[in-house]
């Protein structure tokens, strides 16, 4: 189980914030899964139908976007996974197929909009910890060249540096591959985002997985709380 803890300063800055932590070993990223993608269709569907008639407000006034609203408007951003829903919903658009251990993330976070990233645990450096950006800190986001990162988001660090942030995403070192076989998940979720709703994600994301990685062994599942 790798190590994981949050820092001073993030308890600080973000008081109430939490992180969900959902760790798995055994698994096998497969490029498709029929069964996953069927209930890709059907969360898909669920939504159209939930949300029908829905404007840009109308997703805002849900208690998670509205949290995650307030977060990215502190750095003039908007909410990719409120983008995310809104294309499915609006514009009649389908999750994307990358692999199975990306897609059992996507599938849960346009449910749940938990935002979460997931890493290959091979490829992090222990001890990793949340924290808070500085001045001066930088990331190399996949398909992306290196670059400095606004202060004062939320970041995850390993020994080799900032690994993901909420505004950034994801860097270009650790990212789920092919080739994964343990996996971690972190589900980055501001002040006014129910536990509920990360536990939530969680579970949806160890459920989709076993859809065609029934052998997964969780090595955690918890919230780290700010």
């Amino acid at each position: 189980m790798i190590s994981i803890s949050g820092t001073s300063e993030w308890s600080a800055v973000y008081p109430g914030a939490m992180i969900g932590l959902l760790e798995l070993a055994g698994v096998e990223n497969k490029l498709l899964s029929p069964q996953l993608n069927q209930r890709k269709r059907d969360t898909e569907a669920r939504l159209r139908k939930d949300c029908a008639g829905f404007s840009r407000q109308d997703f805002l006034a849900l208690p998670v976007m509205a949290a995650y609203e307030q977060y990215y408007k502190r750095f003039n951003k908007t909410y990719h996974v409120q983008l995310q829903v809104e294309s499915i919903v609006l514009k009649g658009k389908n999750l994307p197929d990358v692999s199975a251990l990306v897609d059992a993330n996507f599938v849960a976070e346009v449910d749940t909009f938990v935002l979460t990233a997931g890493h290959d645990v091979a490829k992090l450096d222990e001890p990793v910890w949340i924290d808070v950006s500085r001045p001066g800190d930088e990331i190399t986001p996949m398909n992306s060249s290196t670059r400095l990162i606004r202060a004062g988001d939320m970041v995850m660090r390993d020994g080799h540096g900032v690994c993901c942030t909420i505004l950034y995403g994801q860097d270009n070192r650790s990212p789920i591959t092919a080739e994964t076989r343990h996996v971690l998940y972190v589900a980055y979720a501001p002040p006014g985002v129910p536990a509920k709703a990360v536990e939530a994600q969680l579970w949806q994301i160890e459920q989709n997985i076993r859809l065609f990685a029934p052998q997964a062994r969780v090595e955690q599942s918890r919230l780290l709380l700010a």
